[in-house]
């Protein structure tokens, strides 16, 4: 490997970690001292990345693509705990944790991933005890994004995660003016994140095109009225 290359390779690893919530602060030299300790992994779709009880080696940033992270039932349901994408770090608990990873995890389309061995990020923050507690503030704030984003998937059915989803992207949801939501993930992707399948999400969607809810072109959804949605949501909830 070239040296111009290595550089070019180190630089994307590093631009990768500054995107991450998790390394949010940290100075250039603190993420380059990381980028020693990682390894990229390609994956195709489908392909897992580690399964239930598999020995953590650490945990994952993804670079690009989507990562489908969940648990298989008694009865044999997979139950999805979160859908990774570019910038987003799971499996933290690799680093504390003396047991193998608590889930599955499962590219949803060709995904590359950023792997901080355990052993290389434990030495590094044994010798930079300030780096730890860096990383401890921002692990404090990426914990209470994914405790409001599992607190989401307790919602009861599709139709009201969807609109829960939906509603959450609209500025103002107690607006009448249609709002346009740009979707930065496929259809199938934003179905595993809100824990169905595709099938049951085209059905979702075009129930609320039926009742004249929203619009879909391309990755374009417009929601016709904000308002309308919330209460939707607020009966289906309820409230």
């Amino acid at each position: 490997m070239s040296s111009a290359f290595a550089e070019f390779k180190e630089m994307a690893v590093v631009n990768t970690l500054r995107s991450c919530q998790l390394f949010t602060g940290l100075p250039v030299v603190d993420l380059e001292a990381i980028a020693k300790a990682t390894l990229v992994k390609s994956l195709e779709r489908g392909e897992y990345l580690f399964h239930e009880g598999d020995p953590a080696t650490g945990f994952y940033v993804v670079q690009r693509g989507a990562v489908n992270v969940h648990r298989v039932t008694a009865t044999g349901k997979e139950q999805v705990i979160h859908v990774f994408r570019t910038g987003d770090s799971f499996a933290e608990v690799a680093l504390a944790a003396p047991t193998g990873y608590p889930a599955d995890a499962r590219a949803l389309e060709d995904t590359q991933v950023l792997l901080v061995q355990k052993t290389g990020i434990l030495a590094l923050l044994k010798r930079q005890p300030e780096l730890a507690l860096r990383m401890l503030g921002s692990m404090s704030s990426h914990l209470r994004v994914l405790v409001g984003q599992i607190e989401d998937l307790t919602v009861k059915d599709v139709e009201t995660r969807l609109a829960n989803w939906l509603v959450k992207r609209c500025p103002n949801p107690q607006a009448v003016s249609p709002v346009k939501i740009e979707l930065t993930m496929t259809k199938r992707v934003l179905a595993a994140e809100l824990g169905t399948i595709g099938e049951t999400f085209s059905r979702t969607l075009a129930k609320f095109r039926a009742q004249k809810l929203l619009t879909v072109k391309g990755k374009t959804v417009t929601v016709l009225s904000p308002a309308k949605l919330t209460d939707l949501l607020r009966r289906n909830l309820g409230e």
